[in-house]
């Protein structure tokens, strides 16, 4: 009888026993727009304990108490999401959950993250790469290079199908972005405005992209920062630079931020350049995302960004040897002086969205952005150009045999621009069914205030260049001042629409007006996309854009190469055809996407320029028409499983003829002879070849290991001597060509470590340990010319300006 009376009151007490030894999560499971979502599976991953949310969303669930749990919340309409949790024994927290809905609809597919598939020009990003790419510049810009090719690792800009730096656009949260307009080079260049640690989304249009996108020819960048569901953070330390995010939401969920703040000092990669001295570059920026919710129909959105950059720059000297192995030179230059730049740029934005009902959606913003540069040089340079000694059986080889020539080369500038733009703008879509209608409004206004003070002097043997008997002349001289302010209205309407579920047909037809009010310039631009995916046992889509594009100039294509400000520039302006493929399919049982595509520009009231490094010098006319035509092959895929990996390869040629362009001979006595026009030349983007490659890899069977390689080539741009004559830029830079691999150990994954409650490492997520190789190879690519003219034999030398060498850096990150 003792017997059984133990064995009933120990079945009795061991429920309570293991009920005192778990804790209980509780909370709400909603969707994007704040509704609660019932029949939601939650989930202890590994154990048998679970349960289901009721229909306003709530839920409550069993948790084995004391070591680290993996919770899995999945619904067949919505997105799988796991959290990680830690709980004491009798511990009761609250978790709250959002989860993003399956792309079902037309709204979804319209709105979705991966619209690449169907339309035209779209490439896919996947931005948490951004983190793993081995890079100089990393970032956002650092993936989109790979896509569409570089030939200058110290700068985020990028060219697209033929177009410069300056056709592209760049949208965060529907607010349009601006860069530095003042920058000359790579090594003044600050930090791009995209933080990648507070990206969510980017879709990324390098073609016959739709009318809702503003009024460039190039690409559009549209980033959408994310929405925290929980306090998070991260981050990280390196050879480069360092950077801090936060994220976090209140416990109504009404309230949420993001937070970035970013340090970048090249000082350690621009000792790698062939131009010695003291380099004391400073760029710094904080960003701030705050979202409010007032109910599930209406929201308030701020961002703003403050951007500090400095650029202190002490030349001392350069060695520079080019030429070909039997007729080799060297140049070597001491220098005078310094260079002091200041760029300051402040945006901020606000934006209210109102949601009538689920179908309706409107939005107002207001934002104003301001950038303050200077940009002061007073730089003298001596230099000694001479012959190398290139046989080896000589004692002297590899040192200089012959002088051909001393000389000075002065620099000067005093460079002063401030600009404020501020633009008011509304947003609009609605749900009708099969069709899904978007329309848009922007009203913006600019003000510019501008300085230039520059000049460049020459001398070479004691003789000033140019050289004349009676006067003294520089070699260029800039001098202008430009106050004015324009307005520019513009607007979009637009229609997303599918015939039928058995006829997969999309069309997206739309038309964009601009009205700039400085030259009374009206510009009305139709655009359509067409998508069809047929009923193949092959999951592929053809795509077909087409459309016209208009530039309204801005301050940058109105000052002429003298200074000169013409403020009568009308919009450059293009036509665009874009005929292309997606293939999705399983190779080695992993999947893999083809996309391939033709396209064609047409351009017209083009206005010439040429590149100064990263500057563009524009002529301040549209006197030049112009065409551009390429196709670009991509595959995406799991090289490796569970590694995605892709490979970018394109073909381009790009020419413009400048109309008023001509060269005039003269005859024996001085006088004009014959009058040649040259016609066709190829533009300074005119890259005919790229192929940009990332490779990702593991250690087998272990994935806390990895390597990233980042592989970049490309043929080399047209270039010329500085004679503001375009038919002269037809000789080629050589190739670029670079190699950057970098190595990553997870030291910490806070998914699976069981620490303890008091453990310092206990709310990390991971810590990753990365070394990076930059030109592996040690590949000196050359970007640009300086141009050296020797007085005594009257000759003229082009001395390549190169980029950096081999670099090693080391990265810790660290996410919580």
């Amino acid at each position: 009888m003792l017997q059984k009376f133990c064995l009933l009151l120990l079945a009795f007490a061991f429920p309570m026993v293991l009920s005192a030894q778990n804790a209980v999560l509780y909370g709400t499971i909603r969707d994007d727009r704040g509704n609660g979502i019932e029949l939601v599976s939650i989930a202890v991953q590994g154990t048998g304990f679970g349960a289901t949310s009721k229909p306003d969303g709530t839920y409550q669930l069993e948790v084995p108490a004391g070591s680290r749990q993996v919770i899995v919340f999945s619904n067949v309409s919505f997105e799988l999401e796991k959290k990680s949790v830690q709980l004491q024994s009798g511990e009761r927290r609250e978790l709250n959950i959002r989860l993003r809905k399956k792309a079902n609809t037309l709204t979804e597919f319209v709105k979705k993250d991966d619209r690449s598939r169907y339309e035209a020009g779209a490439i896919q990003i996947q931005a948490k790469k951004a983190h793993e790419l081995p890079s100089t510049i990393g970032g956002i810009e650092g993936l989109l290079k790979t896509f569409v090719g570089s030939n200058n690792e110290l700068t985020s800009q990028y060219n697209v199908r033929g177009g410069n730096y300056d056709e592209n656009l760049v949208y965060v949260n529907d607010f349009e972005i601006y860069r530095p307009f003042l920058v000359r080079s790579g090594q003044q260049e600050g930090l791009s405005f995209v933080n990648a640690d507070l990206v969510s989304n980017v879709n990324f249009s390098i073609g016959g992209f739709q009318a809702r996108y503003g009024d460039k020819m190039s690409s559009v960048l549209d980033v959408t920062y994310r929405k925290p569901k929980e306090f998070s953070g991260g981050a990280m330390l390196s050879f480069l630079g360092a950077s801090l995010h936060l994220s976090g939401i209140s416990r109504n969920e009404k309230l949420s931020y993001l937070v970035g703040l970013r340090q970048k000092s090249n000082q350690y990669l621009l000792q790698a350049q062939p131009t010695k001295g003291v380099y004391n570059p400073s760029f710094t920026d904080i960003q701030a995302l705050i979202n409010y919710q007032f109910s599930k129909k209406w929201e308030v959105e701020f961002i703003g960004n403050y951007a500090r950059n400095r650029f202190n720059f002490f030349p001392e000297e350069q060695t520079t040897s080019f030429g070909v192995i039997n007729q080799a030179y060297q140049l070597r230059v001491f220098y005078q002086g310094s260079e002091i730049d200041q760029f300051d740029s402040r945006f901020g934005g606000l934006s209210t969205t109102f949601r009538p009902n689920e179908k309706l959606k409107l939005k107002l913003l207001a934002s104003g952005f301001q950038t303050n540069e200077r940009e002061t040089y007073d730089i003298s340079g001596e230099y000694l150009l001479g012959e190398l000694e290139t046989d080896l059986g000589k004692e002297n080889f590899g040192q200089i045999k012959t002088f051909l020539g001393t000389g000075i080369v002065h620099n000067y500038a005093r460079n002063y621009l401030k600009v404020n733009v501020g633009n008011l703008a509304h947003r609009g879509s609605l749900d009708a069914g099969k069709h899904f209608f978007s329309w848009g409004a922007d009203a913006n206004f600019t003000s510019i205030e501008d300085r230039l003070h520059e000049w460049e002097r020459r001398d070479s043997a004691g003789f000033t260049q140019p050289y004349y008997n009676d006067s003294l002349v520089m070699k260029r001289i800039y001098r202008s001042t430009a106050n004015f302010d324009y307005t520019r209205i513009s607007g979009f309407i637009q229609d997303n629409f599918r015939f039928n579920d058995s006829l997969d047909l999309t069309i997206s037809a739309g038309v964009r007006f601009n009205y700039n009010m400085l030259n009374q310039e009206f510009i009305v631009s139709p655009r359509v996309q067409v998508a069809y995916k047929p009923e193949w046992k092959r999951d592929i889509v053809f795509k077909l854009a087409g459309g016209l594009y208009a530039q309204p100039p801005f301050y940058r294509e109105m000052r002429d190469l003298d200074g000169n400000v013409n403020k009568d520039l009308k919009a450059q302006k293009s036509m665009h055809l874009v005929l292309g493929s997606d293939y999705n399919f399983k190779m080695y049982r992993r999947p893999f996407r083809l996309t391939a595509e033709l396209y064609y520009k047409n351009l017209w009231d083009v206005v010439p320029y040429e590149y100064d490094n990263v500057r563009i010098r524009y002529f301040g006319k549209n006197n030049a028409v112009g065409y551009a035509y390429g196709g670009e092959l991509r595959l995406y895929g799991d090289l490796v499983k569970d590694a995605t990996s892709w490979v970018s390869v394109g073909v381009m040629k790009t020419m413009e003829d400048v109309t008023d362009d001509r060269i005039v001979l003269k005859d024996m006595a001085g006088a004009d002879s014959t009058t040649l026009y040259p016609g066709y030349v190829p533009r300074p983007t005119d890259q005919r070849f790229m192929l940009g490659m990332y490779f990702e890899d593991y250690l087998p069977g272990n994935k806390n290991f990895k390597a990233h390689l980042n592989l970049m080539y490309s043929t080399g741009l047209p270039f010329g001597p500085p004679d503001k004559q375009r038919y002269g830029d037809t000789l080629r830079l050589p190739d670029y060509k670079r190699v950057d691999i970098g190595f990553s150990a997870l030291l910490l994954d806070g998914s699976k470590a069981d620490r303890p409650h008091h453990s310092f490492f206990r709310n990390m997520k991971s810590i990753w340990l990365s070394f990076e190789v930059f030109n592996l190879l040690g590949i000196q690519n050359t970007l640009s010319y300086s141009w050296i003219q020797d007085q005594t034999s009257n000759k003229t030398y082009a001395v390549p300006n190169r980029l950096t060498s081999r670099l090693f850096n080391l990265k810790l990150a660290v996410n919580f």
